[in-house]
């Protein structure tokens, strides 16, 4: 039986999933959104003198928040027949959103370290500096990188690109190619590996427990800490913890 389960797992059965109608609809509203919000930001502030930071900000608030409207419309049932296909209770959701941030801050060390020793440069991420900037800037816009971007990005890359490709190859290589298109959608291809390895621990947590919810609550939760922390921490206390903590775990 768990020579079974284990096959299963590595060649996808039993997660049979197609690109229905309503998935091209959520793919072409993630892109419209992605890529309209600087074109209608444009056209606003050329026609009416606005101030450009401003309106960038709050077109990017409401278009996220349009597409999480429009990306529940359709995917409501699929989401509905999960939950009930896949019950879990309320603890045992909270305790693999936990057990799933301890393995994506793994993940993201590990990454971390193979981009030092292979590429060098910073391992600071310029997106999240970006959004920290923002942030501190209007602190509304929190909203978006913490809580409706993570569910927007695993229902695109994880229920809906990762579950398409699992019916067609093994886990690893579907789980490889929607990291790199989730990479790909940052834009940051100097940090590649951290994009990827994080995305292959949100895909498995999701044939894991079969529920997209999971690696949707940890994604937020990781996205919460990393942009709260550096928007309200003081940045020189946040290296004052950095260095005790390190000199707990490591010594010296």
């Amino acid at each position: 039986m768990l020579s079974y389960s284990i096959a299963c797992f590595m060649n996808g059965r039993g997660y049979g999933r197609e690109l229905k109608k309503q998935y091209w609809y959520v793919i072409v509203i993630y892109i419209v959104m992605q890529l309209g919000g600087a074109g209608l930001a444009y056209v606003l502030t050329s026609a009416f003198q606005l101030d450009p930071f401003k309106v960038a900000v709050y077109i990017n608030i409401g278009a996220f928040l349009i597409a999480a409207v429009l990306f529940w419309v359709l995917l409501r049932k699929d989401l509905q027949n999960e939950r009930m296909s896949h019950p879990l209770s309320v603890g045992k959701i909270i305790g693999y959103t936990a057990l799933g941030m301890l393995m994506v801050w793994a993940a993201e060390i590990a990454a971390g370290l193979l981009e030092m020793s292979l590429i060098g440069g910073d391992p600071v991420s310029e997106n999240t500096q970006a959004i920290v900037e923002i942030s501190k800037a209007n602190p509304l816009f929190i909203l978006v990188p913490a809580l409706v971007g993570p569910i927007l990005e695993e229902l695109v890359f994880r229920k809906i690109l990762f579950g398409v490709f699992y019916t067609k190859m093994n886990f690893f290589f579907a789980a490889i190619l929607s990291s790199l298109l989730f990479s790909a959608a940052h834009m940051e291809f100097v940090h590649i590996f951290v994009y990827m390895f994080m995305g292959m621990v949100l895909a498995f947590l999701y044939v894991w427990t079969k529920r997209i919810i999971v690696p949707i609550l940890v994604h937020m939760a990781i996205n919460t800490i990393a942009v709260v922390g550096q928007t309200f921490i003081d940045i020189d206390k946040l290296e004052e913890i950095q260095e005790k903590a390190s000199l707990i775990l490591f010594g010296g």
